[in-house]
Order: C-alpha cells, then structure tokens, then sequence
C-alpha cells in the first residue's frame, strides 16, 4: 500500500498534466486595443480567453459569429409564414372534402373552380416569396465564406 501511495505523490486529487502550462506572459493594451481585443472575444464564441490569445497568437483558426438581428428577424419570419403555409394546405384538403361531402357534384365542381383560381394566385405569392429568399440568401450568405 505505501508504495502506491509513492508513486502517486502520496495524495489524492487530480492527475498531473502530460504538457502544463507554466510560462506566464504579462502584456498592456490601450482603451481601443482592449475594446477590440474583448469584441474579438466575444464573437468568438470562446469560453476562455487565455484559449482565445493564443490561438490568435499561434494562427490557429478563429470563428467569429456575427448575430444579423434583421437577419434573425427575417427567418423567424419566415419560418411562421412557413407553419402558416402548410396551416392552409391542410384547411384545402379538408375543404375539398367537404365540398364533395355537402354539395352536388356540380355545385362542388363550381367552387372547385374558384379555389383553383385562388390557389393560383397562392402559388404564384409563394414563387414570388421564393425568390425573396434566394435573393436574401445571396445577399446575405453567399458572400461570406
């Protein structure tokens, strides 16, 4: 038993590092220096800044995440106009089958005839919407690597 305790140290607790960290390094910056250093940071999305310098330092790649709030708006957006979308599908099909349950034939076939007109319309808004997007994303994503 003592000579495990021997190799260990003696003690509980962590196991020591393979490689530690020892070598410390003090540098100053100015105001504009340290803004820009903290904002660099904080788009980073990194959780420690020691980690953050010396990626900088050592030229290991540095993601920045910038947050559009127009952008984040504009998908939210989109994304309820999505659920809204499918919302009406469903009410069409339940419509068309109510049509065919409730109405004579013809009678059914003439209101199938207006709804086809309407969906018409629809599909052309949702091309146009479409269109919207792509050139949204074009804009906005295609640009950045």
């Amino acid at each position: 038993m003592k000579e495990e305790n021997k190799r260990r140290g003696g003690k509980g607790g962590r196991n020591p590092k393979i490689d530690p960290s020892i070598h410390r390094h003090v540098f100053r910056l100015t105001e504009k220096e340290n803004a820009k250093l903290l904002s660099l940071y904080e788009s980073s999305g990194m959780h420690n800044k020691a980690k953050f310098i010396i990626s900088l330092l050592f030229g290991k790649e540095v993601k920045t995440v910038k947050i559009d709030k127009g952008t984040v708006d504009f998908y939210m957006r989109l994304t309820t106009l999505h659920s809204q979308f499918r919302s009406v599908g469903v009410n069409y099909n339940q419509v068309v089958k109510l049509l065919y349950r409730n109405f004579s034939e013809k009678k059914a076939a003439a209101y199938l005839y207006k709804l086809e007109k309407q969906t018409a319309e629809f599909a052309a808004l949702c091309q146009k919407i479409i269109l919207i997007v792509q050139e949204f994303e074009e804009k906005h994503f295609k640009n950045h690597p």
